[in-house]
């Protein structure tokens, strides 16, 4: 990362620039989506259809599906620098992150057919796939001890139970559920005996299916769903039965990874905001940016974005090469996430009482930083992973 100066102030630019076309492409389409748009799809609870159209159409949305399905077929670093200069420039990806991650369970783990049936169209954008159901209210990030069951009732399963934080499942027409086929204590390791289905949401609801809004600080359109005796063919079992986990597993690699990519974009839009405030605000007579008080702490955030964008960019380096990347992806979404929020207090303080005032977007952007250090995986279980895995120390969960 370089620093240059331009007519509008400081720039931070990624040095050993890699997909110049992609950031330049999607600058320019954040552009006709200023912080006025955000602000008012906030306000009226609405999910950035406009925004999502125009990532569609340019292709985006697909960037991470095979080209043989329509997609442009690009590694998952590509797949990062959209969301990176998305949230640089100052607008949210979380109304289109999850597609990307969940194509990569698709993709690895989706029979022919259903490759075929679902990738071209989620590539055109005829069809939504944008929603995870995992977490639960009575588990947590316990994943392995979730209730929510699915029993084989000839060509189909049947779902109950419930799951809570399922963002944008009334924007999404499929949602790919985790639900357990085998009892607990009839598996021999805890991973055994989960699996992960195709839901097609458009023909669930009101058969099985219920949706309710929860409203949060940030505008994510998230939810909890109830499951009631919901049918669901077998033949969207997505990967082999009862080894669910597994297959869950590799989308939360990606999602760490691109969810990091999020986080570095939002130490940027901060430092920029920061450094070009600090430079101009005159206060006793001096710029306060000449202060070590504010100085100082800026340069401690750009050293630890620098530090967490090296290691999410290992992590990708390894997930392209099919390499085992779960300690690299974990730890870059623990550095990313602690950057972009130091960050975002780093701006916060710089500006003042002026960073609570909707207008500049530094409290609307300051809110989502924080979202990142606790889901959609808690900064406290990365590290709990690390202790264990890692370092080898006794397991303390």
């Amino acid at each position: 990362m370089s620093v240059e100066a331009n007519d509008s102030g400081l720039t931070m630019v990624p040095y050993g620039e890699d997909y110049p076309e992609i950031r330049q492409s999607i600058q320019a389409i954040c552009k006709d989506f200023p912080g006025e748009y955000w602000r008012d799809q906030e306000a009226r609870h609405e999910h950035a259809q406009e925004f999502t159209q125009a990532m569609t159409d340019a292709g985006y949305l697909s960037a991470l599906i095979p080209e043989e399905y329509g997609g442009a077929g690009l590694p998952i670093r590509a797949g990062g620098v959209v969301f990176e200069e998305i949230t640089a420039a100052g607008c949210s990806a979380s109304n289109i992150r999850a597609q990307a991650y969940m194509m990569k369970i698709l993709v690895k783990h989706g029979t022919p057919r259903q490759r075929e049936r679902y990738l071209p169209d989620i590539a055109s954008g005829r069809l939504r796939f944008q929603s995870f159901g995992v977490t639960e209210p009575t588990t947590g990030s316990d994943t392995l001890n979730l209730k929510t069951t699915a029993v084989r009732d000839g060509d189909h399963y049947v779902v109950n139970g419930q799951k809570i934080w399922t963002s944008r499942a009334k924007n999404s027409d499929l949602m790919v559920l985790l639900v357990r086929t085998t009892p607990a204590d009839q598996v021999k390791q805890r991973t055994d005996g989960l699996s992960v289905l195709l839901v097609d949401i458009r023909e669930s609801l009101g058969k099985g299916m219920t949706i309710r809004p929860i409203e949060t600080m940030v505008n994510h359109q998230t939810n909890e769903i109830f499951y009631d005796n919901l049918r669901v063919p077998v033949e969207n079992l997505i990967g082999v039965e009862n080894k669910g986990f597994r297959v869950i597993l590799d989308g939360m690699n990606s999602e760490r990874i691109l969810l990091a990519h999020e986080s570095l974009g939002d130490c940027r839009y901060f430092i920029d905001k920061a450094v070009n405030y600090a430079k101009e605000r005159v206060v006793f007579g001096r710029p306060i940016g000449q202060n070590q008080g504010i100085q100082f702490p800026l340069a401690r955030c750009y050293a630890q974005y620098r530090a967490a964008d090296l290691m999410v960019r290992t992590a990708c380096a390894l997930f392209d090469a099919g390499q085992p990347c779960g300690e690299q992806a974990n730890l870059g979404r623990l550095l990313s996430s602690e950057a972009a929020w130091s960050s975002g207090e780093e701006c916060m303080q710089t500006h003042g009482g002026f960073s609570v005032a909707r207008e500049y977007d530094i409290e609307r952007k300051w809110r989502a930083a924080r979202l990142q250090r606790i889901a959609p995986i808690s900064t406290n279980l990365i590290l709990a992973f690390i202790g264990h895995n890692v370092l080898g120390l006794p397991k303390s969960y």
